[in-house]
């Protein structure tokens, strides 16, 4: 855990500007496994503390990688010069930023980081339960991963804040052959927020889950191709999860905004169906912990859940301090930064579509031709709307009923008008949370929802 050197350290600030003060720590630890073999074990490690101060209507940034009271007293008195250089040389007309509710939130307790044993120990169980339970595998891969993120931060105006976010997960990877010989995969994440002792404490417990995506391996087998076209489909909540956050999150981050994302003109309007509403939470959703919990961000904003859509309506956008004042929000605490060197940046936290009422089977059974859509291994948007998902699980419905699996094909569209054909949601909600957003520096993020009945282009032969 972090040890506060500079403690009231915020006596340092001038007056007449907003100042940022944070110290930050970033820890990655790895495992992999391949066949049995041991193809991965690595543990690294950067910390260092940066400021940024906004004066005159600018911001200035500084960073090091040493962490001493004098080191965080220099950062500061170089990014307050460095604001300082901007506006002599640049007309701006930035007002002073606003103030908000000051308050601290400390973290509780620490985590444990067990050593690299303990990865390769549970990782060895995993395998070696899918080695002697699905001996006609290819090949198989399984990797532990954990990653944390822990940060003291300091405020001129805002909510002090110490912060740990640690998450972990395990990588199962299974390979082998359809009827034409052709190489095939599934691929599944397990886990989400916390250490890895905590996560996988019993290996077992994966089985289950293990078992669900080798009878999917074996259904791809004889997996047909879709018909390519303006197909209804069902789309899994996994799949929703990644429309939420890549074809519409970035369109409604406020800096995409300013850049002409899709977003700006159809603010008040309608976007999708009114079965639809998508909230970018921030740190409990739906009575229960959010897969990556944020409770102060890196500006010291007090994190709220920010609401985007409402029953169809674009309602929100998602700030920092300087574009909510800008666009006349409140800023609900979406600036972070993924490591020291990095200045804060406007980042979805757990971005997803709220479950409705439908159940799935109901769902399925109004569909006389279409696709049950499970998962995907990548996805790409742009600030239109614009996106097209690859498709790694899927299964044909015919006449209310689900058919042969899929070959791994796309599906592509423009979102806002693919939610407006939304006409039924389901009642189960799904968190993501194993990826990175890579937008200008990769951030943890979380994406979820239910399963939504659709219409959408899917390709094909």
């Amino acid at each position: 855990m972090l040890i506060d050197l500079v403690p009231d350290f915020s006596k340092n600030f001038a007056k007449g500007s907003h100042s940022e003060l944070r110290i930050h720590t970033n820890k990655t630890r790895k495992a992999s496994l391949l066949n049995g073999n041991l193809i991965g074990n690595s543990r690294s490690e950067s910390s260092g503390v940066s400021a940024r101060v906004y004066k005159n209507g600018f911001y200035g940034f500084s960073s090091s990688a040493e962490y001493s009271p004098a080191t965080c007293l220099s950062v500061l008195n170089a990014a307050t010069s460095n604001a300082e250089y901007y506006a002599s040389r640049l007309t701006s007309g930035k007002p002073a930023l606003p103030d908000l509710p000051t308050g601290s939130i400390k973290i509780k307790e620490d985590f444990s980081d067990p050593d690299q044993k303990f990865y390769i120990d549970v990782i060895r169980e995993i395998d070696e339960h899918i080695k002697n339970t699905y001996p006609d595998l290819d090949s198989r891969g399984v990797t532990a991963y954990a990653d944390s993120m822990e940060k003291l931060l300091y405020v001129s105006n805002g909510y002090e804040s110490h912060s740990i976010m640690p998450r972990s997960y395990i990588y199962v990877t299974l390979t082998g052959a359809n009827s034409s010989g052709e190489p095939i995969e599934v691929f599944r994440a397990f886990g989400g927020f916390g250490p890895l002792d905590t996560n996988f404490r019993d290996p077992s417990e994966l089985y289950e889950d293990i078992e669900t995506i080798y009878k999917q391996l074996c259904d791809k087998k004889t997996a047909v191709f879709a018909d390519a076209g303006f197909k209804t489909c069902i789309l899994g909540p996994r799949m929703t999860g990644m429309l939420a956050h890549e074809a519409v999150g970035h369109t409604v981050e406020a800096d995409l905004v300013l850049g002409g994302s899709v977003a700006g003109p159809n603010l008040g309007k309608t976007v999708a169906s009114d079965k639809i509403s998508l909230v970018d939470f921030a740190h409990t959703a739906f009575g229960a912990p959010t897969p990556l919990p944020v409770y102060v961000d890196d500006e010291g904003t007090k994190a709220e859940d920010a609401l985007i859509i409402d029953k169809g309506k674009l309602v929100g956008y998602m700030n920092s301090r300087e574009t909510a004042e800008f666009f006349n929000m409140k800023p609900t605490g979406n600036a972070r930064a993924y490591a020291f060197s990095d200045e804060p940046l406007i980042r979805m936290r757990n971005t997803a579509v709220l479950p409705g009422t439908d159940k799935l089977e109901d769902m399925i059974a109004s569909v006389e031709d279409g696709y049950y859509l499970i998962d995907s291994n990548n996805g790409q948007a742009d600030t239109t709307g614009e996106f097209m998902f690859g498709v790694t699980i899927g299964y044909e419905i015919k006449n209310g009923k689900l058919g042969k699996a899929i070959k791994d094909t796309t599906i592509s569209g423009v979102a806002f008008d693919m939610l407006k054909t939304v006409d039924m949601v389901s009642d189960e909600m799904e968190w993501v949370s194993s990826g990175f957003c890579g937008k200008k520096q990769w951030m943890p993020v979380g994406m979820g929802g239910p399963s939504i009945k659709c219409r959408v282009n899917i390709g094909g032969r």
